[in-house]
Protein backbone atom coordinates (compact mmCIF):
# COMPACT_ATOMS: atom_id res chain seq x y z
CA UNK A 1 0.00 0.00 0.00
CA UNK A 2 1.33 3.36 -0.95
CA UNK A 3 1.28 6.40 0.63
CA UNK A 4 3.41 8.79 -0.52
CA UNK A 5 2.30 11.59 -2.56
CA UNK A 6 3.96 11.95 -6.50
CA UNK A 7 5.83 14.85 -7.16
CA UNK A 8 3.12 16.56 -9.31
CA UNK A 9 0.84 16.27 -5.94
CA UNK A 10 3.46 17.73 -3.60
CA UNK A 11 3.39 20.94 -5.52
CA UNK A 12 0.18 21.38 -6.22
CA UNK A 13 -0.38 21.14 -2.53
CA UNK A 14 2.51 23.72 -1.79
CA UNK A 15 1.59 25.65 -4.49
CA UNK A 16 -1.89 25.68 -3.08
CA UNK A 17 -0.64 26.41 0.61
CA UNK A 18 1.52 28.97 -0.76
CA UNK A 19 -1.20 30.95 -2.44
CA UNK A 20 -3.23 30.75 0.77
CA UNK A 21 -0.98 32.27 3.14
CA UNK A 22 -0.10 35.07 0.55
CA UNK A 23 -3.83 35.63 -1.08
CA UNK A 24 -6.33 34.26 1.66
CA UNK A 25 -5.59 34.25 5.00
CA UNK A 26 -4.93 38.01 5.25
CA UNK A 27 -8.69 38.71 4.48
CA UNK A 28 -10.26 35.51 5.90
CA UNK A 29 -11.49 37.15 8.89
CA UNK A 30 -12.88 40.51 7.50
CA UNK A 31 -14.65 38.97 4.66
CA UNK A 32 -15.79 36.39 7.09
CA UNK A 33 -17.12 39.58 9.08
CA UNK A 34 -18.30 41.36 6.45
CA UNK A 35 -19.76 38.85 4.71
CA UNK A 36 -18.31 39.53 1.59
CA UNK A 37 -18.02 37.45 -2.11
CA UNK A 38 -14.00 37.45 -2.73
CA UNK A 39 -14.32 37.97 -6.08
CA UNK A 40 -10.76 38.89 -6.67
CA UNK A 41 -9.72 35.42 -4.53
CA UNK A 42 -11.85 33.67 -7.14
CA UNK A 43 -10.51 35.15 -10.42
CA UNK A 44 -6.83 34.31 -9.32
CA UNK A 45 -7.71 30.82 -8.44
CA UNK A 46 -9.12 30.29 -11.80
CA UNK A 47 -5.48 32.14 -13.22
CA UNK A 48 -3.92 29.26 -11.20
CA UNK A 49 -6.19 26.01 -12.15
CA UNK A 50 -7.85 25.71 -9.07
CA UNK A 51 -11.36 26.26 -10.50
CA UNK A 52 -11.57 23.24 -13.36
CA UNK A 53 -8.71 20.64 -11.25
CA UNK A 54 -9.86 17.62 -12.70
CA UNK A 55 -11.07 18.97 -16.65
CA UNK A 56 -9.13 17.81 -19.47
CA UNK A 57 -6.80 20.40 -20.97
CA UNK A 58 -8.22 20.90 -24.05
CA UNK A 59 -11.41 22.30 -21.98
CA UNK A 60 -9.29 24.39 -20.06
CA UNK A 61 -8.70 22.78 -17.26
CA UNK A 62 -5.90 21.59 -15.28
CA UNK A 63 -5.94 17.51 -16.33
CA UNK A 64 -4.77 16.77 -12.56
CA UNK A 65 -6.35 13.73 -10.77
CA UNK A 66 -8.43 13.79 -7.97
CA UNK A 67 -6.20 13.69 -5.15
CA UNK A 68 -4.41 16.40 -6.63
CA UNK A 69 -7.64 18.07 -5.93
CA UNK A 70 -8.32 17.20 -2.17
CA UNK A 71 -4.89 18.73 -1.90
CA UNK A 72 -5.62 21.65 -2.30
CA UNK A 73 -9.00 22.05 -1.68
CA UNK A 74 -7.95 21.18 1.94
CA UNK A 75 -4.99 23.24 1.99
CA UNK A 76 -7.66 26.74 0.48
CA UNK A 77 -10.50 25.49 3.37
CA UNK A 78 -7.46 25.67 5.72
CA UNK A 79 -6.98 29.16 5.04
CA UNK A 80 -10.99 30.18 4.65
CA UNK A 81 -13.43 27.59 4.44
CA UNK A 82 -15.89 29.95 2.46
CA UNK A 83 -13.15 30.20 -0.31
CA UNK A 84 -13.44 26.19 -0.18
CA UNK A 85 -16.33 25.79 -1.30
CA UNK A 86 -16.78 28.14 -3.89
CA UNK A 87 -13.85 25.83 -5.69
CA UNK A 88 -15.72 22.82 -4.32
CA UNK A 89 -18.54 23.96 -5.83
CA UNK A 90 -17.35 24.90 -9.40
CA UNK A 91 -15.10 22.12 -9.28
CA UNK A 92 -17.41 19.01 -8.23
CA UNK A 93 -20.77 19.79 -8.41
CA UNK A 94 -20.64 21.60 -11.77
CA UNK A 95 -17.33 21.04 -13.85
CA UNK A 96 -17.82 17.40 -13.40
CA UNK A 97 -21.41 17.07 -14.55
CA UNK A 98 -20.45 18.71 -17.18
CA UNK A 99 -17.60 16.81 -18.63
CA UNK A 100 -19.09 13.83 -17.50
CA UNK A 101 -22.57 13.90 -18.95
CA UNK A 102 -22.47 17.04 -21.43
CA UNK A 103 -22.12 16.78 -25.82
CA UNK A 104 -19.34 18.32 -26.79
CA UNK A 105 -21.04 21.49 -27.92
CA UNK A 106 -21.68 22.08 -23.83
CA UNK A 107 -18.37 21.49 -23.05
CA UNK A 108 -17.18 23.85 -25.21
CA UNK A 109 -19.86 26.78 -24.47
CA UNK A 110 -19.93 26.28 -21.21
CA UNK A 111 -17.39 23.90 -19.74
CA UNK A 112 -14.22 26.12 -20.73
CA UNK A 113 -15.07 28.94 -19.23
CA UNK A 114 -15.84 27.53 -15.89
CA UNK A 115 -13.07 25.43 -15.74
CA UNK A 116 -10.76 28.40 -16.64
CA UNK A 117 -12.23 30.76 -13.85
CA UNK A 118 -13.69 33.11 -16.36
CA UNK A 119 -17.50 32.09 -15.40
CA UNK A 120 -18.46 30.52 -11.99
CA UNK A 121 -20.87 27.59 -11.62
CA UNK A 122 -23.78 26.47 -9.06
CA UNK A 123 -25.69 23.59 -8.61
CA UNK A 124 -29.38 23.80 -8.28
CA UNK A 125 -31.10 20.72 -6.78
CA UNK A 126 -32.49 21.80 -3.41
CA UNK A 127 -35.60 23.52 -2.64
CA UNK A 128 -37.77 24.97 0.35
CA UNK A 129 -39.39 21.52 0.11
CA UNK A 130 -36.77 19.07 -1.06
CA UNK A 131 -33.55 18.83 1.17
CA UNK A 132 -32.41 15.46 1.74
CA UNK A 133 -35.52 14.27 -0.04
CA UNK A 134 -34.09 15.33 -3.88
CA UNK A 135 -36.41 13.47 -5.70
CA UNK A 136 -39.09 15.72 -4.17
CA UNK A 137 -38.37 18.07 -6.79
CA UNK A 138 -41.44 20.77 -7.10
CA UNK A 139 -39.50 22.80 -9.90
CA UNK A 140 -41.03 22.24 -13.38
CA UNK A 141 -40.06 21.75 -16.73
CA UNK A 142 -42.12 21.94 -19.61
CA UNK A 143 -41.83 21.38 -22.98
CA UNK A 144 -42.92 24.17 -25.43
CA UNK A 145 -41.74 23.66 -28.78
CA UNK A 146 -37.96 23.04 -29.38
CA UNK A 147 -37.76 24.58 -25.62
CA UNK A 148 -38.43 24.08 -22.10
CA UNK A 149 -39.65 26.22 -20.12
CA UNK A 150 -38.69 26.16 -16.27
CA UNK A 151 -40.38 27.14 -13.00
CA UNK A 152 -39.96 27.10 -9.50
CA UNK A 153 -37.65 28.07 -6.38
CA UNK A 154 -34.46 26.43 -5.54
CA UNK A 155 -33.26 27.19 -2.07
CA UNK A 156 -29.37 27.18 -0.20
CA UNK A 157 -27.47 27.42 -3.39
CA UNK A 158 -23.97 28.07 -2.44
CA UNK A 159 -22.11 30.72 -5.53
CA UNK A 160 -26.06 31.58 -6.29
CA UNK A 161 -26.27 35.20 -6.26
CA UNK A 162 -22.39 35.20 -8.45
CA UNK A 163 -22.66 32.52 -10.62
CA UNK A 164 -23.00 32.68 -14.36
CA UNK A 165 -23.98 28.92 -15.49
CA UNK A 166 -26.63 27.68 -12.99
CA UNK A 167 -27.07 23.56 -13.10
CA UNK A 168 -30.84 23.36 -12.54
CA UNK A 169 -32.82 20.35 -12.03
CA UNK A 170 -36.61 20.25 -12.82
CA UNK A 171 -39.28 17.33 -12.73
CA UNK A 172 -41.03 17.28 -16.64
CA UNK A 173 -42.97 14.36 -15.63
CA UNK A 174 -44.30 13.95 -11.98
CA UNK A 175 -45.92 10.22 -12.58
CA UNK A 176 -42.48 8.95 -13.53
CA UNK A 177 -41.43 10.45 -10.05
CA UNK A 178 -37.58 10.71 -9.96
CA UNK A 179 -37.21 9.30 -13.57
CA UNK A 180 -38.89 12.15 -14.88
CA UNK A 181 -36.03 15.08 -13.19
CA UNK A 182 -34.35 16.33 -16.20
CA UNK A 183 -31.15 18.65 -15.85
CA UNK A 184 -30.21 21.99 -17.41
CA UNK A 185 -28.11 24.20 -17.82
CA UNK A 186 -29.17 27.98 -17.75
CA UNK A 187 -27.28 31.50 -18.45
CA UNK A 188 -28.02 33.60 -14.73
CA UNK A 189 -29.01 36.53 -17.38
CA UNK A 190 -31.56 34.55 -18.88
CA UNK A 191 -34.81 36.25 -18.36
CA UNK A 192 -36.83 35.50 -15.67
CA UNK A 193 -34.17 34.44 -13.43
CA UNK A 194 -34.14 35.68 -9.67
CA UNK A 195 -32.13 36.21 -6.49
CA UNK A 196 -34.73 36.20 -4.31
CA UNK A 197 -32.53 36.58 -0.87
CA UNK A 198 -29.09 36.07 -0.05
CA UNK A 199 -28.97 33.72 3.56
CA UNK A 200 -27.88 35.38 6.51
CA UNK A 201 -25.82 32.68 8.04
CA UNK A 202 -23.46 31.15 11.27
CA UNK A 203 -20.68 30.55 9.09
CA UNK A 204 -18.82 30.26 5.43
CA UNK A 205 -20.48 33.71 5.60
CA UNK A 206 -18.03 34.82 2.89
CA UNK A 207 -19.90 32.17 0.23
CA UNK A 208 -23.20 33.24 -0.80
CA UNK A 209 -26.22 31.32 -0.26
CA UNK A 210 -28.76 31.97 -2.10
CA UNK A 211 -32.78 31.00 -2.85
CA UNK A 212 -33.60 31.85 -6.53
CA UNK A 213 -36.37 31.71 -8.12
CA UNK A 214 -37.34 30.89 -12.64
CA UNK A 215 -40.41 32.60 -13.74
CA UNK A 216 -40.83 31.43 -17.21
CA UNK A 217 -37.39 30.98 -18.13
CA UNK A 218 -36.81 29.55 -21.73
CA UNK A 219 -34.14 27.13 -22.32
CA UNK A 220 -33.29 25.69 -26.03
CA UNK A 221 -33.19 21.91 -26.37
CA UNK A 222 -29.35 22.25 -26.10
CA UNK A 223 -29.25 23.00 -22.70
CA UNK A 224 -30.39 19.76 -21.15
CA UNK A 225 -27.52 18.03 -19.78
CA UNK A 226 -27.52 14.33 -20.09
CA UNK A 227 -30.86 12.35 -21.45
CA UNK A 228 -34.47 12.15 -20.27
CA UNK A 229 -35.01 10.35 -17.40
CA UNK A 230 -31.18 10.93 -16.29
CA UNK A 231 -31.64 14.09 -14.60
CA UNK A 232 -31.94 12.27 -11.23
CA UNK A 233 -29.29 10.32 -12.28
CA UNK A 234 -26.99 13.31 -12.78
CA UNK A 235 -27.57 14.50 -9.40
CA UNK A 236 -26.62 12.13 -7.53
CA UNK A 237 -23.22 10.80 -9.18
CA UNK A 238 -22.33 14.42 -9.13
CA UNK A 239 -22.92 14.40 -5.24
CA UNK A 240 -20.62 11.68 -4.98
CA UNK A 241 -17.86 13.71 -6.06
CA UNK A 242 -19.16 16.93 -4.25
CA UNK A 243 -19.06 14.89 -1.07
CA UNK A 244 -15.28 14.24 -1.47
CA UNK A 245 -14.73 17.88 -1.99
CA UNK A 246 -16.47 18.77 1.39
CA UNK A 247 -15.00 15.74 3.28
CA UNK A 248 -11.59 17.91 1.69
CA UNK A 249 -13.09 21.23 3.01
CA UNK A 250 -13.76 19.78 6.48
CA UNK A 251 -10.51 18.71 6.48
CA UNK A 252 -9.07 21.37 5.88
CA UNK A 253 -11.38 23.91 8.82
CA UNK A 254 -9.37 20.76 11.37
CA UNK A 255 -6.16 21.11 10.02
CA UNK A 256 -6.41 25.00 10.58
CA UNK A 257 -8.40 24.38 14.12
CA UNK A 258 -5.40 21.49 15.55
CA UNK A 259 -2.58 23.16 14.42
CA UNK A 260 -3.93 26.66 16.14
CA UNK A 261 -4.36 24.91 19.51
CA UNK A 262 -1.06 22.85 19.18
CA UNK A 263 0.39 26.47 18.94
CA UNK A 264 -1.78 28.19 21.40
CA UNK A 265 -1.22 25.29 24.26
CA UNK A 266 2.74 25.62 24.00
CA UNK A 267 2.59 29.34 24.30
CA UNK A 268 -0.47 29.73 26.76
CA UNK A 269 0.72 29.58 30.53
CA UNK A 270 -1.37 28.79 33.42
CA UNK A 271 0.00 27.74 37.23
CA UNK A 272 3.49 28.80 35.93
CA UNK A 273 3.69 26.51 32.80
CA UNK A 274 2.21 26.03 29.42
CA UNK A 275 -0.60 24.44 29.13
CA UNK A 276 0.72 21.65 26.80
CA UNK A 277 2.08 20.16 30.34
CA UNK A 278 -1.14 19.56 31.72
CA UNK A 279 -2.67 15.77 30.93
CA UNK A 280 -6.12 17.09 30.20
CA UNK A 281 -4.86 19.28 27.47
CA UNK A 282 -2.29 16.73 25.76
CA UNK A 283 -5.38 13.88 25.72
CA UNK A 284 -7.53 16.55 23.80
CA UNK A 285 -3.80 16.88 21.22
CA UNK A 286 -3.90 13.15 20.86
CA UNK A 287 -7.97 12.85 20.37
CA UNK A 288 -7.51 15.68 17.77
CA UNK A 289 -4.28 14.80 16.27
CA UNK A 290 -5.61 11.01 15.66
CA UNK A 291 -9.10 11.93 14.31
CA UNK A 292 -7.58 14.56 11.98
CA UNK A 293 -4.79 11.82 10.37
CA UNK A 294 -7.94 9.28 10.26
CA UNK A 295 -9.90 11.56 8.18
CA UNK A 296 -7.09 12.29 6.41
CA UNK A 297 -6.39 9.05 5.50
CA UNK A 298 -10.52 8.33 4.72
CA UNK A 299 -10.55 11.41 2.13
CA UNK A 300 -7.50 10.24 0.62
CA UNK A 301 -8.78 6.85 -0.17
CA UNK A 302 -12.06 8.42 -1.53
CA UNK A 303 -10.14 10.58 -4.03
CA UNK A 304 -7.87 7.60 -5.21
CA UNK A 305 -10.74 5.64 -5.11
CA UNK A 306 -12.32 7.57 -7.89
CA UNK A 307 -8.96 7.92 -9.60
CA UNK A 308 -9.36 4.28 -10.43
CA UNK A 309 -12.19 4.75 -12.24
CA UNK A 310 -14.15 2.78 -9.42
CA UNK A 311 -17.38 3.16 -7.87
CA UNK A 312 -16.50 5.15 -4.71
CA UNK A 313 -19.86 6.16 -3.60
CA UNK A 314 -19.02 4.39 -0.38
CA UNK A 315 -15.89 5.86 0.44
CA UNK A 316 -16.98 9.46 -0.80
CA UNK A 317 -19.75 8.83 1.93
CA UNK A 318 -17.87 7.76 5.40
CA UNK A 319 -14.91 10.17 4.22
CA UNK A 320 -17.80 12.61 4.34
CA UNK A 321 -19.33 11.33 7.14
CA UNK A 322 -16.10 10.98 9.40
CA UNK A 323 -14.41 14.42 8.37
CA UNK A 324 -17.40 16.60 8.99
CA UNK A 325 -18.03 15.06 12.21
CA UNK A 326 -14.24 15.39 12.88
CA UNK A 327 -14.53 18.92 12.26
CA UNK A 328 -16.88 19.54 14.60
CA UNK A 329 -15.03 17.43 17.25
CA UNK A 330 -11.80 19.39 16.78
CA UNK A 331 -13.25 22.89 16.68
CA UNK A 332 -15.01 22.58 19.36
CA UNK A 333 -11.81 20.85 21.70
CA UNK A 334 -9.57 24.07 19.65
CA UNK A 335 -12.46 26.63 21.32
CA UNK A 336 -12.16 24.43 25.02
CA UNK A 337 -8.42 24.51 24.83
CA UNK A 338 -8.34 28.54 24.08
CA UNK A 339 -10.67 29.26 26.79
CA UNK A 340 -11.79 32.44 26.74
CA UNK A 341 -10.08 33.36 24.40
CA UNK A 342 -11.91 30.76 22.12
CA UNK A 343 -15.23 32.68 22.52
CA UNK A 344 -13.35 35.60 20.80
CA UNK A 345 -13.63 37.14 17.32
CA UNK A 346 -9.31 37.86 17.93
CA UNK A 347 -8.58 34.09 17.17
CA UNK A 348 -9.64 32.20 14.51
CA UNK A 349 -10.47 29.31 16.14
CA UNK A 350 -13.84 30.99 16.76
CA UNK A 351 -14.00 30.98 13.27
CA UNK A 352 -13.55 27.81 12.20
CA UNK A 353 -15.90 26.64 14.96
CA UNK A 354 -18.84 28.44 12.87
CA UNK A 355 -18.00 27.24 9.85
CA UNK A 356 -17.40 23.73 10.74
CA UNK A 357 -20.81 22.67 11.08
CA UNK A 358 -22.11 23.38 7.94
CA UNK A 359 -20.07 20.48 6.82
CA UNK A 360 -22.28 17.73 8.38
CA UNK A 361 -25.29 19.30 6.64
CA UNK A 362 -24.64 20.36 2.85
CA UNK A 363 -24.21 18.02 0.31
CA UNK A 364 -25.74 15.03 2.30
CA UNK A 365 -26.48 15.48 5.91
CA UNK A 366 -24.56 12.92 8.06
CA UNK A 367 -27.66 11.15 8.55
CA UNK A 368 -28.12 10.68 4.52
CA UNK A 369 -24.04 9.51 4.89
CA UNK A 370 -25.20 6.87 6.91
CA UNK A 371 -28.08 5.63 5.07
CA UNK A 372 -26.06 5.18 2.17
CA UNK A 373 -23.12 3.94 3.81
CA UNK A 374 -25.83 1.05 6.04
CA UNK A 375 -27.66 0.45 2.31
CA UNK A 376 -24.31 -0.04 0.35
CA UNK A 377 -22.78 -2.07 3.55
CA UNK A 378 -26.21 -4.59 3.49
CA UNK A 379 -25.88 -5.17 -0.10
CA UNK A 380 -22.60 -7.31 0.69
Amino acid sequence: MQFELTEQQRMIKEAAADFAAREIVPIAAQIDEEERFPAEVVKKMGELGFMGMNVAEQYGGAGLDSVSYVLAMEEISKACASTGVIMSVNNSLVCWPIETYGTEAQKVRWLTPLAKGEKLGAYCLSEPGAGTDAAAQSTTAKKDGDSWVINGMKNFITNGANADTLLVFAQADPELKHKGILAFLVDADSEGFSVIRKEEKMGIRASDTAQLAFDNVRVDSDQQLGGDGQGFKVAMSTLDGGRIGIAAQALGISAAAYEASLEYSKQREQFGRPICKFQAIQWKIADMATRLDASRLLTYRAAWTKDQGARYSEEAAMAKLYASETSHFITNEAVQIFGGNGYSKEYPVERHFRDAKITEIYEGTSEAQRMVISSMELKK
